[in-house]
């Protein structure tokens, strides 16, 4: 059964009015329901079609965010007929999708929002946004490696040369690397040009979010700090590059 409630209430709710404004509209005449002149008090639900000055009004839907640790295995799609799709994995009552993408054979820390327009700010190159990586490789790793990786490598696949990063060597096959880019499997096509293998690939920070204490599998939804933090960044990013984007959300 459909949840009833006050016709000023649901427009209030919809984010059109407050409830006094709304009542003022319907005692004047501009609010319909189902093509009817509505009255004071009367009650809808969702499935009315509910009108003021002849524009429908629809509820908002909340803007979310979530952090997933995603684990390997699981596909950055929202194709249904993809078996293991991320968004049939973290089953959320929101349809969101992913903030770009994570290799399948990887894990580690993946945006979804139902925020197109967030989305695709995160994507865009032109924000240098960091995002971080822990990296294991087959090969013991070198001085040489490590200074190659950071000035930038050609990749022969995608005839492009990779933006200078960050490289920290954290272990004897392990190292850190931050890339403000996000070409089709970077990391991996990088190392493989240095006929280097990696072995497992970690996600672990993008913008201000990391995976802080999430487990494989698990997921938690941003805070409105971090969010404006994000909006923020994203912000700083366009003053210093040549692209415009548009102003807040």
């Amino acid at each position: 059964m459909e949840l009833e409630v006050r016709l000023n209430k649901y427009l209030s709710e919809c984010g059109v009015c407050s409830r006094r404004q709304a009542d003022e509209w319907i005692q004047q005449g501009k609010v319909k329901v189902n093509g009817e002149v509505a009255e004071m008090g009367r009650k809808v639900t969702r499935k009315d079609k509910i009108t003021l000055n002849g524009r429908i009004v629809e509820p908002e839907e909340k803007k979310v965010v979530l952090a997933l640790y995603k684990p390997a295995g699981i596909e950055c799609t929202a194709a249904k007929e993809v078996e293991q799709n991320v968004v049939s994995f973290v089953d959320y009552p929101i349809r969101v999708y992913p903030v770009g993408r994570l290799d399948k054979e990887s894990e580690g820390l993946l945006l979804l929002t139902n925020d197109g327009y967030l989305s695709n700010e995160i994507c865009k190159a032109r924000n240098y946004h960091e995002k971080e990586y822990v990296v294991t490789v087959r090969e013991e790793i070198s001085r040489e490696f490590l200074d190659k990786m950071r000035a930038g490598v050609y990749l022969s696949e995608l005839d492009v040369t990779t933006r200078p990063c960050k490289v920290e060597k954290i272990g004897k096959f392990t190292f850190k690397i931050i890339l403000t880019q996000g070409l089709n499997r970077q990391i991996r096509r990088m190392c493989r040009e240095l006929s280097y293998h990696v072995v497992k690939l970690k996600r672990i920070r993008v913008l201000n979010i990391t995976l802080e204490h999430l487990k494989p599998g698990e997921y938690r939804e941003l805070s409105k700090q971090e969010i404006d933090t994000i909006i923020r960044m994203l912000g700083q990013k366009k003053n210093h590059g040549s692209g415009q984007i548009r102003g807040g959300l």
